[in-house]
């Protein structure tokens, strides 16, 4: 089934619930420019190749370039994402409940930015998407364990593929440039991290605008009475909407993870930042072109302390490591209650 603009737009004038899951999901994408997608640009801030806001408004160029581009090659991811939970058979119940997972990714996403914690915005959604579907369903009949492999495999992926990556090429690196002049090394590395960054921030929308395509196109299935997207296909202009408004929510910035992410975890030179850009976007194309759902703050952080791990390992801040491990695992159960506890509240309210 072909969705035209114009039938979206006429569906949001005569369906409120689709309008706020729109609405929703639309700041839910805002919130992930705005949270998750400065861990793209963070090493290229730190090592001083760019300033704060010239770094910003490339990521966003480029996080747009990466939801169209990939989306058009490979929406496989977006289709994990729609097919992970099942909210039954009642679609008007099942929107309401999606708009209460995506109330509780703000709610949670929010606060942590507030405290300057880099999220996990992949993590976030699905731990809201399961605490509606066992909420709807009264069980964890609601959770698609099939789909819920790929999340498990992506979590893992990301933490030993990204450490991996950034221990071997930033070796290698080291290898063949150790006679060289550093002045001119740095000068290289200077340009070669900016387009590393730029990478880093094309796989970045590659892989979450993607996750976020998948819950819109959901909502909007539920809206026509569907209860899955089996047969839907992802129109140009929906991808055009997801990528904007993720782009206008990196523009709004993101110091304090940029700080945490690039500044305090690992002191990087630039030959450093490069490798861990190169090494984050190698990481996230393959699984962009293998389908697996990852998080991309847990691919570039791994990726990181790879990069540090080469020169020896108590480069490493690993207070600072561990409070982000902290903040991955109590988002599964901290924004899942809260999704759960919603969607309770709002199926009382409005169902």
């Amino acid at each position: 089934m072909e969705l035209t603009f114009v039938n979206f737009w006429q569906d949001i004038i005569s369906n409120p619930m689709l309008f706020i899951t729109v609405l929703l999901t639309l700041g839910v994408i805002f919130v992930n420019g705005w949270t998750d997608a400065p861990n793209a640009i963070a090493t290229c801030v730190a090592t001083r190749c760019m300033p704060v806001r010239a770094a910003i408004m490339m990521s966003a160029v480029f996080n747009f370039l990466g939801v169209f581009v990939m989306t058009q090659i490979n929406s496989s991811v977006a289709s994990t994402i729609s097919n992970m939970v099942d909210f039954g058979n009642h679609t008007d119940e099942a929107l309401i409940a999606l708009c209460a997972a995506l109330l509780s990714i703000v709610i949670y996403s929010t606060a942590a930015s507030f405290f300057g914690i880099p999220t996990s915005e992949s993590h976030s959604l699905i731990a809201g998407l399961s605490g509606a579907a066992i909420a709807i369903q009264q069980g964890v009949g609601g959770i698609n364990f099939d789909e819920w492999v790929k999340v498990l495999y992506g979590l893992v992926l990301s933490l030993i593929l990204g450490f991996a990556t950034g221990w071997v090429v930033c070796k290698l690196i080291t290898v063949f440039c150790r006679s060289m002049d550093r002045r001119k090394t740095n000068r290289f590395f200077g340009g070669a991290q900016i387009a590393g960054a730029a990478a880093m921030s094309f796989m970045h929308g590659a892989q979450d605008g993607q996750k976020f395509i998948g819950v819109l196109f959901l909502g909007i299935a539920f809206a026509g009475g569907h209860n899955s997207v089996s047969g839907m296909e992802i129109p140009v202009w929906l991808m055009l909407l997801c990528s904007i408004v993720m782009a206008v929510g990196t523009s709004i910035g993101g110091e304090k993870i940029i700080k945490s992410v690039g500044m305090n975890m690992v002191k990087l030179e630039r030959y450093q930042g490069f490798s861990a850009d190169l090494a984050g976007a190698i990481c996230l194309l393959y699984s962009s072109l293998m389908g697996v759902p990852v998080s991309t703050t847990h691919t570039k952080t791994s990726a990181i302390m790879g990069v540090g791990a080469v020169k020896r390992v108590s480069a490493i801040n690993f207070g600072v490591v561990k409070d982000m491990m902290l903040t991955w695992i109590f988002t599964f159960p901290g924004c899942g209650l809260i999704s759960f506890c919603m969607a309770k509240i709002f199926m009382y309210i409005f169902g």
